[in-house]
């Protein structure tokens, strides 16, 4: 295969949403009424098809592959297996999908099978990735989203036609042609990202990422912003012991929201498993704590649940009255997803003798560069989130009743934020105190 002597970062995703932080407050033994939740509203749900359906489940699935993944590569690395994470798959869901429609051959066989479209294909990744885009901002008028995608690139090359007008129907994307080496390239980029994401996020590449002899820079990005429904009082926040990741039951203390009131809870699997809706209830986090028999594994990393577990857990939730301590989370993550994507099954599009991306524009790369960098911070109030996701391309001359119960999350634990009407996943995430 014949390369050009150039590398092009190709894929940026923004996810976040934003709220306030955690103070310290006197602790309460006793569960206090139910806090008065947001003007509840009406939430809109997703109507799909079985076909969409499908889409999302299997999305889902690879979200879920993906997370294993990641724990699985850090469990041999002693300065990271312990530390809490979040990460994004739709994210990468957005990156590769807009690139896919670039690719051919095995290359783009393998990213279809590893994003979980492998029967529907590129053409499949497009349509969840323009369902979501037209219908989640419409969900919920409580909880604010925001999805839009762009491409610069840059003078010397031009996309091929039929990849640009894809990504403009299915992506909203409309290509910008730029001199990069300009001197402004970096900043325009920058600035668009900080414009979608309400300024929370003002550079996305600086002088060492940013190179001015790429193809293009495609970029994604999703804006969330919510509360939760019933919001944690803050009078009832406290210092308390969290049992945090290691290999004995070592205590730090951590700010633990509380308050008492009807959730929809379940125990399955070796979890006690809790929803929290955002706003009109579009949206909600599920957190999966593991339950606990011995003192001694208490501070163990959480197993990651299958996506069966994902998909039983509508069958098995009922309403039920639950004593809720949370800690406050404050998590940035920084993964490389070259050898975890390559492990997932699509290997050919980090090869430069096997990547096909010949359907993209008038030179054909591969990809040599895939990271994501992601944040959250949870509070009383909500849940702020935050991911980003680069894609870079080299050519290959280069290198039930109520119930009641207590869900005390003081050891390491596992959550999800989703849209609830489909069970689409937005962000995954374990938290282990550090």
């Amino acid at each position: 295969m014949k390369h050009n002597n150039i590398w092009a970062v190709i894929g940026l995703t923004l996810m976040m949403t934003v709220v306030t932080g955690c103070g310290l407050k006197d602790s309460y033994d006793e569960p206090g009424p139910i806090i008065d939740p947001v003007d509840p509203g009406y939430a809109k749900t997703l109507v799909l098809t079985p076909a969409e359906q499908e889409m999302v489940n299997n999305s889902n699935a690879f979200a879920f592959n993906l997370f294993k993944q990641i724990i699985d590569s850090r469990s041999s690395d002693e300065s990271k297996k312990n530390e809490s994470i979040i990460v994004s798959p739709i994210s990468i869901t957005y990156a590769l999908g807009m690139l896919n429609n670039g690719a051919a051959g095995n290359t783009q066989a393998q990213i279809n099978n590893v994003l979980g479209f492998g029967d529907t294909g590129a053409a499949g990744i497009n349509n969840f990735c323009k369902k979501m885009l037209d219908s989640i901002p419409t969900l919920d008028s409580l909880t604010k989203v925001m999805i839009a995608n762009n491409i610069y690139v840059n003078k010397q090359y031009v996309l091929k036609p039929e990849f640009a007008k894809t990504a403009n129907t299915y992506y909203n994307a409309y290509p910008e042609t730029r001199d990069f080496h300009d001197g402004q390239t970096m900043n325009v980029i920058n600035k668009w990202a900080s414009d979608h994401t309400e300024k929370m996020i003002d550079k996305v590449l600086d002088e060492s990422s940013f190179m001015p002899d790429a193809v293009s820079y495609l970029l994604n990005a999703i804006y969330f912003k919510g509360m939760w429904t019933y919001k944690f009082d803050k009078e009832r926040t406290s210092q308390e012991e969290f049992y945090h990741a290691g290999n004995s039951p070592d205590v730090t203390l951590n700010y633990m929201m509380h308050q008492s009131g009807e959730f929809s809870y379940a125990a399955i699997d070796g979890y006690q498993v809790l929803s929290l809706p955002y706003g009109n209830r579009a949206f909600s986090m599920t957190i999966f704590l593991p339950i606990v028999t011995e003192v001694e594994t208490i501070n163990a990393l959480p197993a990651v649940p299958s996506v069966q577990t994902w998909q039983n857990l509508k069958l098995e939730m009922r309403n039920t009255t639950v004593d809720i301590k949370l800690p406050c989370i404050e998590t940035e993550t920084k993964i490389d997803l070259i050898d975890i994507m390559s492990a997932l099954g699509m290997p050919d599009a980090f090869d430069p003798d096997k990547a096909d991306f010949s359907d993209f524009c008038n030179t054909d790369p591969f990809i040599g560069q895939m990271k994501q960098v992601a944040k959250i911070k949870l509070d009383e109030e909500g849940t702020e989130a935050a991911a980003v996701t680069v894609v870079g391309t080299f050519d290959s001359a280069i290198p039930g009743p109520s119930r009641r119960c207590e869900f005390v999350a003081h050891h390491p634990f596992l959550y999800v934020i989703s849209e609830n009407s489909t069970g689409a996943i937005l962000f995954m995430g374990q938290y282990t105190g550090y």
